[in-house]
């Protein structure tokens, strides 16, 4: 698996152009979130930070808060959990969430993005959670969180949230609700049975559109190259 991230790492560093910005969306970790496990995780990452990326994390089943914070110097404590942290881009903000270890996120951190949502009403919002939000549909059937059906609605009601990022069950999917478009990232080392992709994805953002590519671990995958775009904004009349 370690071996993966780091042939990730090197994939990421390649693009041209290089990207600004590296979210991992949850397990950090493989078991429960040791400090072994994190000082293999930074290690793996430095390349990507020493390239000028800036890394950011959210929480999964598998992480500790508190030894992520001790063993990742460059997070601040005030950047996860309920402060969880926007990432204020040109064409888009992007928001990090913290579901927990059990996949929940809590009504005072629903109440925290709504706030933030609607004081940056002015531009797109993407935003990034570990847990899937409702009932998984691939081959591996998983419940995902607790109060999923709160958050898809909260995103509903706000027009300028264009998508949801999860990971958590493993899978390449793509869904969409109106305007909120539901992308399921793979994950980049484990992958839960033979034939599953497992990789990274490249978003570019423009001013009217998420443009994403799946990059698999294995080049000569069926899914490495796949495609999605979808709108940050609604069409003109």
């Amino acid at each position: 698996m370690a071996q993966c991230l780091a042939e990730a790492a090197k994939s990421v560093i390649a693009l041209n152009p290089r990207p600004a910005h590296l979210i991992v969306n949850g397990d950090c970790a493989m078991s429960n979130g040791r400090e072994t496990e994190y000082k293999e995780f930074l290690r793996l990452v430095e390349p990507i930070r020493a390239a000028g990326i800036t890394v950011h994390v959210t929480i999964g089943n598998h992480d500790n808060r508190e030894n992520l914070w001790k063993l990742l110097p460059f997070l601040k404590k005030e950047h996860m959990g309920v402060q969880a942290g926007v990432i204020e881009l040109p064409h888009a903000n992007l928001v990090l969430l913290d579901s927990g270890r059990k996949g929940i996120l809590g009504q005072k951190q629903l109440d925290w993005l709504a706030k933030e949502l609607d004081e940056r009403a002015d531009k797109p919002a993407l935003i990034f959670g570990h847990f899937n939000p409702y009932p998984n549909r691939g081959v591996r059937p998983i419940k995902g969180m607790s109060d999923g059906a709160a958050l898809l609605k909260l995103l509903a009601e706000r027009k300028h949230a264009r998508g949801y990022f999860y990971g958590h069950t493993h899978e390449w999917q793509h869904d969409q609700r109106d305007h909120l478009h539901l992308v399921n990232q793979p994950a980049v080392s484990y992958y839960f049975g033979k034939g599953h992709a497992h990789g990274w994805v490249d978003m570019k953002l423009t001013e009217m559109s998420a443009d994403l590519e799946l990059h698999c671990i294995n080049p000569k995958h069926k899914q490495h190259g796949d495609r999605r775009q979808f709108s940050l904004k609604d069409k003109k009349k």
